[in-house]
C-alpha cells in the first residue's frame, strides 16, 4: 500500500521509520507546512518523496500526525478522497476531533492515540521502534468502515502495538490523568525555578528527581496549546483533583503529621505495582 504521512515530526517521522520496514508498504510520501521539516525528512530519509496536499489524497492511507487543531482543519480538506482510503489520525485528544470528521468521510476516518513520544519534536526527534511495545488507543471503532478499521488495525498489529478500545469521550478523561495534568505539572514545576531571582544557583544542584520531574516541560508549546484547549474541561478537573492531593500533603507537613506524610508516601509506593 502507498502510505501518506501529513505531519513530519517526532510522531510522524518515527511513523514513517518503522512502516519503511513493512514489506506489504510499497511508498511513503509526506507532507508539512514547515518547509526545514520537509528538507530534514528528505535529507534524514523519512520519506520517500515531499508531494502536494492534492498528490496525497491519492494515498491508500493517510496519518494524520499533526497537532489537534491543525488535524480538524485538514480533515475538512480530505472530503474528496477515494471511498476506500483510510485516514487515521494520531492526535492526543478524541472527542473533538471525532465530533469534527465531516459526515461524508466519517467512514474513512480511524481515531488512533498511540501513547508513546518523547519530549522532543521536529523530525531530527524521530527514533526508530518508537511504537514498539506500546498502547494504540483505538476510539469509536464501529463508527468506522470496516475496511479501514482492519487496514488500521493491521498496521498497528504489524507496528507491534498493543491495541485498547474505548470511547473518545471515555479516552479524553482519562488521558487527561495519566498525560495532559503531568505536562501541566511539569511546565509549573520549571517555571517555578525559572522565576526565581537566584534560579542559576537553584538549577546548579539540580539531580535526576528534577529532571525526571521537569523533562516534559521541554515539550511543544504550540501542540501542548492545542491539547490543553482541546480537553480543557477535562484537564481542569484532573488538575483540580491534583491540588487537592497537594494540599492534604502540604496540610500534613505544616501539622507535623509525620504519619500521614509517611502513609501518603507509601500510598503513591502502589502505584508501581500497577505499572511495574
Amino acid at each position: 500500500m502507498n502510505i501518506a504521512i501529513i505531519g513530519l515530526g517526532l510522531m510522524g517521522g518515527s511513523l514513517a521509520m518503522s512502516l519503511k520496514k513493512l514489506e506489504y508498504v510499497k511508498k511513503i510520501v509526506g507532507y508539512d507546512h514547515n518547509e526545514k521539516h520537509t528538507s530534514q525528512a528528505i535529507k534524514l530519509g523519512l520519506v520517500d518523496e515531499i508531494v502536494s496536499f492534492e498528490t496525497l489524497k491519492k494515498a491508500d492511507v493517510i496519518f494524520l500526525a499533526i497537532p489537534v487543531d491543525g488535524l480538524i482543519a485538514t480533515l475538512n480538506n480530505l472530503t474528496d478522497i477515494d471511498k476506500n482510503t483510510t485516514i487515521i489520525d494520531l492526535g492526543s485528544t478524541k472527542q473533538k476531533i471525532v465530533e469534527s470528521v465531516p459526515a461524508v468521510i466519517r467512514k474513512n476516518f480511524v481515531a488512533a492515540h498511540p501513547m508513546t513520544g518523547t519530549e522532543n519534536f521536529g523530525p531530527l526527534a524521530a527514533v526508530e521502534g518508537l511504537y514498539e511495545d506500546k498502547v494504540v488507543v483505538l476510539c469509536d471503532l464501529e463508527e468506522s468502515g470496516k475496511h479501514q478499521a482492519d487496514v488500521a488495525k493491521k498496521i498497528f498489529k504489524s507496528l507491534k502495538m498493543r491495541k485498547t478500545y474505548m470511547h473518545a469521550r471515555e479516552h479524553d478523561r482519562h488521558a487527561a490523568f495519566i498525560s495532559h495534568m503531568p505536562h501541566a505539572v511539569s511546565y509549573a514545576i520549571a517555571n517555578t525555578v525559572m522565576r526565581q531571582e537566584n534560579k542559576h544557583n537553584i538549577l546548579a544542584l539540580a539531580a535526576g528527581g528534577y529532571r525526571s520531574m521537569s523533562r516534559l516541560a521541554k515539550s511543544s508549546p504550540y501542540m501542548w496549546e492545542d491539547i490543553f484547549r482541546q480537553n480543557k474541561t477535562n484537564l481542569l478537573e484532573s488538575i483540580s483533583i491534583f491540588q487537592e492531593e497537594l494540599e492534604q500533603l502540604k496540610s500534613a507537613i505544616e501539622n507535623d503529621d509525620w504519619q500521614r506524610v509517611h502513609q501518603e508516601m507509601e500510598d503513591a509506593n502502589k502505584l508501581h505495582d500497577i505499572l511495574d
